[in-house]
């Protein structure tokens, strides 16, 4: 169970904080995946335990997570699984872009940053953690956890918009054009074709 939630909370490791309130969402997404840890690993194995000790039959796919199974079957684990994928790719693309065009401020200012991952979202990490859990959801949907995510997306979005209001006073007119024309966290298809 530790080593799960040090893998996926792993990722807040990378993630530096200029202040104190931003690392409430953090907070929660920890939270969400220290729970998640606990639900996958904690109960199914007190759950094997005593269905072995008294000789119970339990179904195998709902001890160890995969409670969609029976409504999504094989396809919808995949769908879980691709969520995840995409999720950490827009972590790293969006951490990568963030430390080697703005952090890394050898020449003293850095700039806002509009490119690679950027072009399609204006919150790429968010967005990414979010499809995360979300991808971990799929797998493992309990009432906790179910209750947790839309929590988990609120504080994303408020951390999005006071990052903004930031970003505005750092950057004027530069950055109201690019929130004008780049979405918040889901990508518009449309614009690129």
């Amino acid at each position: 169970m530790a080593v799960w939630a040090v893998l996926f909370g792993g990722f807040l490791a990378f993630l530096p904080f200029r202040r104190k309130t931003q690392r409430r969402p953090a907070g929660v997404y920890l939270a969400f995946v220290v729970a998640l840890a606990f639900e996958m690993f904690g109960i199914p194995l007190s759950i094997y335990f005593v269905t072995w000790t008294f000789g119970i039959y339990y179904p195998s796919e709902q001890v160890w997570g995969h409670t969609l199974y029976a409504y999504i079957g094989l396809s919808g684990m995949w769908i879980g699984f691709g969520l995840n994928i995409i999720g950490v790719a827009f972590v790293v693309l969006g951490w990568r872009s963030i430390h080697k065009e703005y952090w890394s401020k050898d020449s003293g200012e850095g700039r806002l940053v509009t490119s690679g991952i950027y072009r399609f979202v204006r919150h790429p990490q968010y967005t990414g953690f979010l499809l995360i859990t979300l991808g971990l959801l799929v797998h493992w949907a309990t009432i906790p956890l179910l209750v947790m995510w839309p929590i988990l997306t609120v504080m994303y979005y408020r951390l999005a918009r006071y990052e903004e209001r930031t970003l505005e006073e750092e950057f004027g007119e530069e950055f109201i054009v690019y929130k004008k024309t780049v979405p918040m966290f889901i990508p518009n298809p449309k614009r690129y074709l």
